[in-house]
């Protein structure tokens, strides 16, 4: 009996191929780090060295979705939650990534690459939080 088949999970591998080889290529191109806060923030300062690279980093994230439309037929996702609830989850995460210094890119994939102690922690400890949060929410509060 099978379980699951490999192309269950074939865009989600290709996805974080792709992730992961866009950190690097960004590393051994121009030596930064693919921090999506940290990108995202600097935005906000157009008179900065690495604006212009920052906005093709960030239009790529942003255009890709559309890209992968026209070779591969995008997921069907059912939204069962209050809008609201993901306004506020979204400002949370804000706070956290201000508060930790970086986000899961930065510490979650480039920093634990570069074997960051600082990183090792803070993805301990956003991945715990999101545990804890998520049976909360599942089993406490049935959301």
């Amino acid at each position: 009996m099978v379980l699951f088949s490999i192309a269950d999970y074939s865009h989600p591998l290709v996805g974080g191929m792709l992730i992961g080889l866009s950190a690097v290529m960004l590393w051994w191109s121009i030596a930064k780090i693919a921090g999506i806060s940290g990108i995202v923030a600097s935005l906000w300062q157009p008179n900065s060295p690495d604006f212009t690279w920052q906005l093709a980093f960030f239009i790529g994230l942003v255009v890709s979705p559309w890209v992968f439309a026209m070779f591969f037929s995008l997921p069907i996702i059912e939204v069962t939650s209050s809008p609201w609830l993901y306004v506020i989850a979204g400002l949370l995460v804000g706070v956290g990534t201000r508060m930790g210094s970086g986000c899961t890119s930065g510490h979650g994939i480039c920093g634990n690459a570069r074997f960051s102690p600082r990183s090792l922690v803070a993805t301990i400890v956003f991945m715990s939080a999101g545990f804890v949060t998520v049976f909360i929410g599942r089993h406490g509060l049935a959301l």
